[in-house]
């Protein structure tokens, strides 16, 4: 396992993002799929996101990134999702056709965390630092 290092702090946060076209059209592709692809990578290398690894299928997007604790994951998929709707419907004017309510992105997102160690596992070396540093626990 790889820590990254901040300025004040030390971290681990893996996350699993998924978010979909809105009404799952299957626009991703070609031309469409390579600049969002390009935004996303943009976005995420301005906000210190590691990309480590992510697929574009062609109605929703699948992403897992290291997240730096100054950045929420909300405020990065606000980002992620307002630029890159933004960009794509100015620059592919073919997709007015199926967005004419000016909106990409389906509402909403799927967001869990993937870490090295398991809750039980943070949960017994608690219990375990208690007994020894105090004798109580909680």
């Amino acid at each position: 396992m790889q820590y990254t290092k901040g300025k004040h702090c030390t971290f681990y946060h893996r996350y699993h993002l998924v978010w979909i076209t809105k009404y799952r059209y299957k626009v991703l592709r070609g031309d469409v799929q390579l600049r969002v692809r390009e935004i996303i990578r943009q976005v995420c290398s301005e906000n210190g996101v590691e990309i480590i690894k992510g697929v574009l299928a062609s109605d929703h997007v699948h992403m897992f990134v290291s997240i730096p604790p100054k950045l929420s994951v909300a405020d990065l998929m606000r980002k992620m999702k307002g630029r890159s709707s933004h960009k794509v419907q100015r620059e592919f004017p073919q997709l007015k056709k199926r967005y004419w309510g000016r909106h990409f992105w389906g509402r909403g997102y799927f967001s869990t965390t993937n870490g090295a160690i398991t809750e039980d596992l943070v949960l017994q070396y608690l219990e375990q630092h208690s007994d020894k540093s105090t004798g109580a626990s909680r």
